[in-house]
């Protein structure tokens, strides 16, 4: 929608192929041949733009409101390697994956994923102060110190920058963080998320595909399964889902690209609560699959 009505992207941004096994895949074609495809297509488009051209590779470790999609295995190692070879800076946006939704403290981490910039938020301060902030790696980093030397200080600031009550938030914050080892728990807790979701999802004729890492995780819903169809955009079936886990007590996101019902709880949360989430989240979801066959789908 956006891309349509508000000439996006912009020119000088251009979009690489998007690392999703299940959507993009050829017909038998491996998760770590996938990912070596979207190397070769990426270092192709860096070599039709011009290595010099290239300012930045941005990605999200774990794709968020593209539909809580993890990398396939082996993309970020095959990706890093183009990125290296071209010298181009990679920038990770840790927004979501930061301070433990993974299982590790950053999204990096758990994918080996060696960024020359961090960006951060939400997590920073567990949403009670608007804050986010900027990791600069000593490559980055260097550069700026060595044009400072020249040119005087690097005086880049926006005017709400630096609030001191924004950073004290923070600093309380990633106390608990790492007092509670909340990354810690969503290993733990999220492998029983994950295994909880695929027990009890993976298998009904509306679902294409149960994904996630640590404590986020989606349902993708297909109107056919063996063929990876989509359902018509009309029936809204995510929207409907999400309503319907509402109505039950749990939110759970219609996330905006697809069919897709997104859970992110929180980072304490424990596993007889993951067994309340999955519980009402199944009583939702048959809930609606129920209305479609009343309406006449054969699903």
């Amino acid at each position: 929608f956006y891309h349509d009505n508000m000439d996006l992207p912009l020119p000088q941004i251009v979009h690489t192929g998007v690392p999703h096994h299940y959507w993009g895949a050829t017909p038998g074609e491996t998760e770590r041949e996938f990912s070596a495809r979207r190397a070769v297509e990426l270092d192709q488009l860096i070599e039709r733009l011009g290595p010099d051209n290239v300012g930045a590779f941005i990605g999200e470790p774990v794709l968020g409101t593209g539909g809580i999609t993890p990398p396939p295995e082996g993309y970020w190692e095959a990706i890093q390697k183009v990125l290296k070879k071209h010298d181009v800076l990679l920038i990770a946006d840790e927004v979501i994956t930061g301070f433990g939704r993974t299982g590790s403290m950053f999204g990096s981490q758990h994918y080996g994923i060696e960024p020359d910039l961090i960006t951060i938020a939400k997590g920073l301060t567990s949403a009670y102060f608007p804050l986010s902030a900027a990791i600069v790696g000593e490559k980055v980093y260097e550069v700026l110190e060595d044009g400072a030397d020249k040119v005087g200080a690097f005086s880049h600031g926006y005017t709400y920058s630096g609030h001191p009550i924004g950073a004290a938030a923070a600093n309380a914050v990633l106390d608990i963080v790492e007092k509670e080892d909340l990354p810690g728990n969503a290993r733990e807790v999220g492998a029983f998320f994950q295994a909880q979701l695929k027990e009890k999802f993976a298998q009904l004729p509306i679902v294409g595909e149960v994904r996630g890492v640590g404590l986020m995780a989606a349902i993708e819903f297909v109107a056919d399964r063996d063929n990876r169809k989509r359902f018509d955009p009309t029936l809204k079936i995510g929207a409907r889902m999400s309503k319907a886990a509402r109505e039950r007590g749990l939110i759970a996101r219609a996330m905006p690209h697809g069919d897709i019902l997104g859970f992110a709880p929180p980072l304490v949360t424990t596993k007889a609560e993951v067994e309340e989430i999955v519980g009402i989240a199944e009583s939702a979801v048959r809930f609606v699959m129920d209305e479609l066959t009343r309406d006449g789908l054969n699903i």
